[in-house]
């Protein structure tokens, strides 16, 4: 983006934001049935029906989105810097449905791009978190995010996608975890910090092969194939450098593969019952892993990877994880509802960053009387430093004569209240409290120690 637009953008986000302070008094529960026409606070997007445009294209097929999401977070206490960052994302998603549009039965096709932007730096910098407190940071670029094309049978039962994909959108999925901006309670740290170059998760996707097969209205399994290397095999710097704009659709390597078993009970849109979701899942790579404790030197034995001795990593062929979800609303009540959440999984401890991890919380919808479409969400993530990696840190100072700190593990503790303002319009206030951020260890320099990191912020969604 063109810096001189950023302050313009800026200022338009914040001027949206005091006057949806402003219209707080309004309650939601106004914003009934919705249509792109109608009065501004009560139609489903901002910029209406662009002249009846959008409902010619959607009666043959067509579907537009534009989004913006911005955000101010401070590192208000702790962390590497206490400073301010200002994160912006915007978002064109076009969706058609080839049958409506030509005549393809069963076809559909999918592409978003993303314009992001930010001022004061990537909030995760100033945090030294390895949970990013921004589910939306981002290297500043345009970029191609998702491309696809799926093919349906059987009545929908069974469906194939195949192009650029995006594992996070569909793998480790959590309904009630959405309600967070953290990015761990999205792709965990379990996957982020041990799959190469990050997986294939925002902002950086793979080409890939996806299979649903949905057996019985209760069950659902997925596999999917990607690219190991997002953002390219020889890029040995940060990912998103290497494949700035997501043009560079890497398919060297080994592949990934990425299993889940789901079991949901009362998905129907209509249903009063508690609704649920349970997942299992698995994923393996036959990529190289470097050791997280031995090196091999000159002749070929194994040393501290801290060793001067030490000429190259060991390396082990493959990795893998397992992981699970559950997501149950346990009460409901007219227009409210509690739901709880809990994720966790675990990985190799000699070739991997995280050996195991869990997240759980808890969901509130309509908390607020009058406000039936508002959600209340807390969270918290435990993210485990393997004994190998530790290890190594504790070993460092006999190398490096100096007080190297061993990473232990971290904690991210996340309150979180979206309000919807108009269908349009959501204002996100948040909290966030990280113990022990990257273990512990400042990673500018791992000698130092970092006890925690508190991060406050206010996130606004505007549906154009």
């Amino acid at each position: 983006m063109n810096r001189d637009r950023k302050p313009i953008l800026s200022k338009a986000v914040a001027a949206l934001s005091l006057a949806a302070i402003w219209s707080l008094g309004f309650q939601t529960s106004v914003f009934a049935d919705t249509a792109y026409s109608g009065s501004i606070l009560k139609r489903e997007t901002l910029t209406g029906d662009w002249g009846g445009l959008r409902t010619e294209l959607a009666s043959k097929g067509v579907d537009i989105t534009v989004n913006y999401i911005g955000e101010g977070l401070r590192v208000v206490s702790g962390g590497i810097k206490r400073s301010n960052s200002y994160q912006g994302q915007i978002e064109l998603s076009i969706d058609t449905d080839l049958e409506k549009a030509f005549g393809w039965k069963g076809g559909k096709f999918h592409v978003t791009a993303y314009n992001l932007h930010n001022k004061g730096g990537i909030i995760a910098e100033k945090s030294g978190s390895i949970s990013d407190p921004s589910n939306i940071s981002g290297l500043r670029s345009n970029r191609l995010f998702t491309l696809w094309l799926e093919q349906n049978f059987l009545d929908d039962r069974l469906s194939i996608r195949a192009g650029q994909l995006a594992a996070d959108e569909e793998f480790f999925t959590s309904p009630t975890a959405e309600g967070l901006i953290n990015g761990t309670f999205g792709w965990a740290s379990l996957l982020s910090e041990n799959m190469t170059q990050g997986g294939p998760a925002y902002p950086l996707t793979s080409p890939g092969l996806r299979l649903k097969l949905q057996p019985t209205e209760n069950l659902t399994a997925m596999v999917g194939l990607f690219s190991d290397y997002p953002a390219g095999r020889q890029c040995l710097s940060e990912p998103q450098e290497c494949n700035r704009h997501g043009f560079k659709f890497s398919r060297k390597g080994s592949p990934l593969w990425v299993g889940e078993l789901q079991y949901g009970i009362n998905q129907e849109e209509d249903s009063h019952n508690l609704a649920g979701v349970y997942k299992i899942g698995a994923w393996y790579s036959r990529n190289m892993f470097d050791d997280m404790y031995y090196g091999l030197n000159k002749s070929g034995a194994t040393v501290s990877i801290h060793n001067p001795a030490m000429d190259k990593p060991f390396q082990h062929k493959g990795n893998w994880g397992v992981y699970g979800v559950v997501d149950q609303t346990v009460w409901n009540s007219n227009s409210r509802s509690m739901s709880v959440f809990l994720r966790g999984g675990l990985s190799p401890k000699n070739r991997n960053l995280v050996s195991y991890y869990a997240d759980a919380g808890l969901g509130f919808k309509g908390l607020i009387s009058g406000r039936p479409d508002d959600t209340l969400t807390i969270g918290v993530a435990y993210t485990k430093i393997s004994p190998e990696a530790r290890n190594a840190d504790r070993y460092a100072s006999h190398f490096t004569n100096t007080s190297y700190i061993a990473r232990n593990s971290e904690i991210a503790y996340e309150l979180n209240y979206a309000a919807q303002i108009t269908p349009w319009l959501t204002l996100q206030p948040n909290l966030q409290y990280i113990v022990r951020p990257n273990g512990g260890q400042n990673p500018t320099n791992a000698d130092n120690k970092i006890k925690r990191a508190i991060i406050a912020g206010l996130r606004t969604t505007i549906v154009f």
